[in-house]
This record gives structure tokens, C-alpha cells and sequence, in this order.
């Protein structure tokens, strides 16, 4: 019999404080890939790629969720969209249940619902040209055809910084910068109010991508639109988004207004990836929070809370071993998932009962 306990579970809505009616609103959602092995391909185990996430995002706000490589960004925004289907959990799109959503019905929510991939060059058909490429959204979900087709692509690209007459003009031909745009533009073209930006800038240089980020900014503030931002870069986080979730192996394991988060990370791993921040001074001394090993298997995962293995709290214990740590308010609105962080709803009692020897105490790392 497992040890692993899942208790304290306060129900607390933690992913509904910035709006009572969201225009996203993502419960337990989860995405378990099938381990398959031998001759009959049976399955032997499961990838726990998303675990139980929960979050909303409001109209107009950007919701940015980061985390090391394999912790389930990806996987996460591609399933709110159902370019994969979900293992288990709900989704709700303006008040629609879309896991309900079939055929017809689940195309035209696909125009409200669009997504700018991470790499630029690999999003686009080297055979279409660009005017294609933005055109198919318009033709697909009978917007626009003929000559209101083609003016509609030409305003497109003036909106994302191009010129109307790239539209005759292939991928290839295009810097990193401007095919990035080119993805914008065709997930425009179809008048979303929700876009999934899948680390949209990663791929490009520095000074493009601050370009970027302002050409999504502006389209935010003039179309009204809801962003998820998907990143694993902070300095561009802290630019982009309202609010901020913390994934580590499949989980959130913090979420909170960009701000608080940014000035008091509760969460060790959350306080370990803000240390890893540049300083753009090089005459300033200081130490990064190095965590120790890599990140756990997510065919797996570690029982109880899936950072302890290498958790840098000085109150780590046994107990972290045992029990699942509920995401619980710290303060207001800045919700984590840690019971050796005070305030907790973890009892000192229920802790001793799953071997804990040390109590709950404030820890923050502090960068030199």
C-alpha cells in the first residue's frame, strides 16, 4: 500500500481571483502518454505529462506559465486547444464545456481559439505562399473570399509590421523575425479572443524578440485578446504577464500576480529558476540557487510532492515524501504548493503522522 497521502485539500478556487467569469477556465486537466513495449505493443506504463493542472485566464489578460524543459508547458497549451486530447479533466471556453464539442460545433470554437508555435520556419508549408498560408484560416471558416480574401491578407500583414506584397513571397525567403510575424498574422486572420503563444520568441535573437513582444503587446491592448504565454525565459515573463504559473513535472506548483511572485517567490523551485535571472551588470557578484540532480522521470514521478528529491528547504523532511501538497493561499491572491512553507492548512499533527521531524518555516533564498 502507497504512503502517499493527498490531504488539506482546502477546495480554495485559487484560479479564478482575477475574474468571477473567465474567459479560460482549465480544471484537472490531465495528459497521460501510454508506455508501450514487446512484440504486441502492450502498454507497460504511462508518461504523467500533465497532472492535475488547474488555472483560468480572463479576457485580455496574459497568463504565463513556466518551468524547466519536460516539466509540461507544451502539452498543457496544446491540449487546452485539443490539437491532443486530454486524459481526464475539464475545460470551459466562454461558459462552453469544450471536451463536449464535436465536428461542426468544435470547428467554429477553433476560431476563437488560436496558437503561434515556437518555431517559425517549421509552423509554415515552405509550398504556400505567405498570402496562402493566412488566406486558408479565412477560406477554411468561410470569412472571406476572392478579392475580400486578399485585402483582408494584406491588412493582416501591415498589422504585424510587414508589407502587403510579402504576400506573393515564401517562407524561406523571410528572416526568423519576420516568419514569426507571418504566424501571428495567420492566427489573426480568423479574429480569436484566446491565443496560445508557444514560446514564441525563444527562437529569435535578442533584439527581435523585444520587437515581438511589443507587437503582441500592442495586439492585446487593441483587440482585447487573452494570451497563455509559454516561456522558460523570466526576463521576458516579467515583461509579458499579468499573472505567472510555476509548473515542475506536470504540476503548478505556484501561481500568483506577476508582481508578487516576482518580489516574493514562496515556492524553492520558483525561487531557484528567479535566481538564474541575468543581471545586466557584470560587476555585480552573485549566487545562483543550484539544484541538486536533474528532474525526476515523468513515468516516474516521486511520491508526495514531486520537488522534494531536490528541494533545497531547510524543513524538508519525510513528510514531503508522503503527503501531496495542496496549492494553498501564502497570501493574498499568491498561491503554492509547499507544507513546509507557513501558512499552511497541513496541520503539524498530520505531518508528525507521516513522519515529519522538522516544523514549517519561512525559507527565501536571497541572491549576493
Amino acid at each position: 500500500m502507497s504512503d502517499t497521502r493527498n490531504v488539506g485539500d482546502t477546495g480554495t478556487d485559487f484560479s479564478t481571483t482575477v475574474s468571477s467569469s473567465p474567459l479560460l477556465e482549465v480544471r484537472d486537466l490531465t495528459k497521460h502518454f501510454p508506455i508501450r513495449s514487446g512484440i504486441l505493443q502492450r502498454v507497460t506504463g504511462q508518461v504523467r505529462a500533465v497532472d492535475g493542472v488547474s488555472f483560468s485566464i480572463a479576457a485580455g489578460e496574459t497568463l504565463a506559465l513556466v518551468g524547466e524543459s519536460g516539466s509540461g508547458k507544451t502539452t498543457t497549451g496544446r491540449a487546452v486547444l485539443r490539437l491532443i486530447e486530454p486524459t481526464a479533466g475539464k475545460i470551459w471556453f466562454d461558459g462552453v464545456d469544450l471536451l463536449s464539442l464535436r465536428g461542426e460545433s468544435l470547428r467554429r470554437m477553433r476560431r476563437r481559439m488560436q496558437i503561434v508555435f515556437q518555431d517559425p520556419y517549421g509552423s509554415l508549408n515552405p509550398r504556400m505562399t505567405v498570402g496562402a498560408a493566412i488566406r486558408e484560416g479565412l477560406i477554411v471558416h468561410r470569412l472571406a473570399e476572392g478579392a475580400a480574401a486578399e485585402r483582408r491578407v494584406a491588412q493582416l500583414l501591415e498589422e504585424v509590421g510587414l508589407q502587403p506584397g510579402f504576400a506573393s513571397r515564401y517562407p524561406h525567403e523571410f528572416s526568423g523575425g519576420q516568419r514569426q510575424r507571418i504566424g501571428i498574422a495567420r492566427a489573426l486572420a480568423v479574429e480569436p479572443s484566446f491565443i496560445v503563444c508557444d514560446e514564441p520568441v525563444s527562437a529569435l535573437d535578442v533584439s527581435v524578440q523585444a520587437q515581438v513582444i511589443n507587437l503582441l503587446r500592442d495586439l492585446q491592448r487593441d483587440r482585447g485578446l487573452a494570451y497563455l504565454f509559454i516561456a522558460h525565459d523570466l526576463a521576458v515573463v516579467s515583461h509579458m504577464a499579468d499573472r505567472v504559473a510555476v509548473m515542475y513535472l506536470g504540476r503548478i506548483v505556484e501561481i500568483a500576480p506577476r508582481k508578487s511572485l516576482f518580489a516574493m517567490p514562496t515556492m524553492p523551485y520558483t525561487q531557484a529558476l528567479l535566481s538564474a535571472i541575468p543581471v545586466p551588470d557584470p560587476t555585480t557578484k552573485r549566487q545562483r540557487l543550484l539544484l541538486p540532480g536533474d528532474p525526476p522521470s515523468p513515468s516516474n514521478p516521486p511520491t508526495g510532492c514531486v520537488f522534494h528529491p531536490r528541494c533545497p528547504h531547510p524543513a524538508r523532511d519525510a513528510a514531503c515524501a508522503r503527503i501531496v501538497p495542496p496549492l494553498e493561499e501564502k497570501a493574498p491572491g499568491h498561491f503554492a504548493a509547499c507544507i513546509k512553507q507557513p501558512p499552511t492548512t497541513i496541520r503539524w499533527d498530520e505531518q508528525l503522522e507521516s513522519g515529519a521531524t522538522k516544523e514549517p518555516e519561512f525559507y527565501r533564498y536571497t541572491r549576493t
